[in-house]
């Protein structure tokens, strides 16, 4: 979608070029030689006679080529603010971008009483170096503030690691979000807002709307025709060989034929969404352990999820997929981002973890491309590695994405990470929901030629049928039992305890996903 500007064009001043058409009339009249004849000759007497004035219409003045830019609208995301308690709804909108770009993308991040530092551009050098970098800066006149893309320079004078241009606020409330400019790159191709819902419980309720898909696919270098060989005889094929996984997983990252082993938990109360207790997190894990499970993945290290669950986990001998959660748009190794790998780092009992996930849908979810999200990977993967954990690592994204970006992310990762939820499959009962899960994992492996797991796997409770895909108890024990016959030892079942700080979005079945009475 593209909006045309029109820009007037200021005319500059004309008159001085009329100054070198000045003559000198008096030359006309110029003093003869002395010694000149004069020649009788003839004189010519002119009269002249006056008629009725007419006027003479002037046709109309010319209109001046007005010139044109044309602004192309850029995908970046939208901040909306629900200012009291409701239900709010956005359409959806698509847009193609067709050239690469540096805008404000906005992220936001929910902090308490004091002293904040945020935002920037966070760089590692192994020498002194010098940086030119774009770096997003807030601007107010009258009132109204504007997000803009300043390029900057920046000496780094010695090894280490340097943030750019970060702010800083002072917050004196219990707790608020704050939104701030980022600069993301928007790489050409066609990106979707979808349609949303939200019911808000909350006054100055924030949310971004992000926007999903990416940039088109490269097309194939053309070489250019060369000339026909001559004819040899045909060399044997070779015979074809299978990819080899970067890693083999062994105990405590399923594949050992048990039917279930791990379960998605994260340590927020059920109605409101804050952060769980110790003593409430060491019940969940126990329970957890009751039903079967030996692996327990999460997302993010907030909520001192590390310390509790990772503890509670211990205590039990339990292991533990831990997680780096994309926040921000441009999955940069920045800002949170940053600040949660350096607390794996500094948790460091990587005897627990099994498997480390970096990003959770933030290709599908819009927040990056493949490449910036294939950048964070490696990026984390060095800092954690050079920790001293030695397993292996993994991105979770929906199939879709694979198939779409697995030629860029498949290096990155050892284990391919899918989310696959059979009930968003219109096509899927109850009762299918084995094979299909069975069939995504399938596809996730040819395209990286390692093994896949579904890093998230469920069935909602409640909520709105979609297509022959129907909620319920019922529903969701019969398509537990067939994702444990089919394929239960390479699940992560979603998940522990409902969810009722989530909106319940379009399915009205977010919070539902609670998994724990079909064990």
């Amino acid at each position: 979608m593209k909006a045309t500007v029109a820009i007037l064009a200021a005319t500059a001043g004309v008159a001085s070029a009329h100054h070198g058409n000045h003559r000198r009339a008096h030359d006309l009249f110029a003093r003869k030689a002395a010694g000149e004849t004069c020649v009788p000759g003839c004189t010519t007497v002119w009269e002249t006679f006056y008629g009725e004035p007419t006027f003479i219409e002037h046709g109309p003045e010319p209109t001046p080529a007005i010139p044109t830019i044309t602004v192309e609208v850029l995908p970046t995301p939208e901040v909306e603010v629900c200012p009291t308690p409701g239900t709010y709804s956005w359409d959806a909108t698509t847009i193609t971008v067709t050239e690469t770009t540096t805008v404000c993308g906005a992220t936001t991040t929910k902090v308490g009483p004091g002293t904040h530092t945020y935002g920037g551009v966070t760089t590692v050098v192994d020498t002194e170096t010098t940086v030119v970098c774009p770096i997003a800066k807030e601007t107010e006149s009258n009132g109204v503030v504007t997000s803009i893309i300043e390029e900057t320079t920046y000496v780094c004078p010695t090894p280490g690691t340097y943030t750019i241009g970060p702010s800083t606020s002072v917050v004196t409330v219990d707790e608020t979000v704050i939104v701030y400019p980022t600069p993301t790159v928007i790489a050409p191709g066609t990106y979707t807002r979808p349609a949303a819902t939200v019911t808000v419980t909350v006054n100055n309720y924030v949310t971004v709307c992000p926007w999903v898909g990416g940039p088109a696919p490269t097309p194939e270098p053309q070489s250019p025709a060369a000339p026909a060989p001559a004819p040899v005889a045909p060399a044997p094929a070779p015979s074809p060989q299978k990819p080899s996984n970067t890693y083999t997983p062994g105990t405590g990252l399923g594949g050992n034929g048990e039917d279930h082993w791990a379960i998605t938990y994260t340590p927020y109360t059920e109605d409101s969404g804050e952060c769980k207790s110790r003593d409430a997190v060491f019940a969940d894990i126990r329970n957890i352990k009751s039903l079967g499970f030996n692996t327990v993945r999460i997302y993010s290290t907030d909520c001192n999820t590390l310390e509790n669950v990772g503890d509670a986990c211990e205590a039990e001998g339990l292991k533990i997929i831990v997680g780096v959660f994309v926040k921000e748009r441009g999955c940069g190794y920045s800002g949170v981002h940053k600040e949660q790998v350096e607390g794996l780092v500094k948790w460091g009992k990587w005897h627990l973890v099994s498997l480390c996930v970096i990003g959770n849908e933030a290709i599908f979810g819009g927040l990056c491309n493949a490449n910036q999200l294939k950048g964070l990977i490696d990026s984390s993967k060095a800092v954690i590695k050079g920790a001293g954990y030695t397993g292996p690592f993994s991105t979770a994204e929906t199939v879709n994405v694979w198939q779409q970006h697995g030629d860029v992310l498949c290096d990155s990762i050892d284990i391919g990470g899918a989310n696959t939820h059979p009930y968003f499959n219109a096509d899927t009962r109850p009762s299918a929901a084995g094979a299909f899960v069975r069939g995504q994992l399938d596809i996730v492996t040819k395209i990286c030629g390692k093994r896949a797991i579904s890093l998230e796997c469920g069935w909602p409770t409640e909520g709105n049928c979609n297509g022959v895909a129907c909620p319920g108890v019922a529903q969701q024990a019969q398509a537990v039992n067939s994702i444990r016959s089919s394929c239960g030892e390479d699940v992560v079942f979603f998940t522990y305890g409902k969810a009722f700080w989530k909106g319940p979005s379009s399915c009205n079945c977010e919070p539902y996903f609670n998994i724990e009475g079909s064990f």
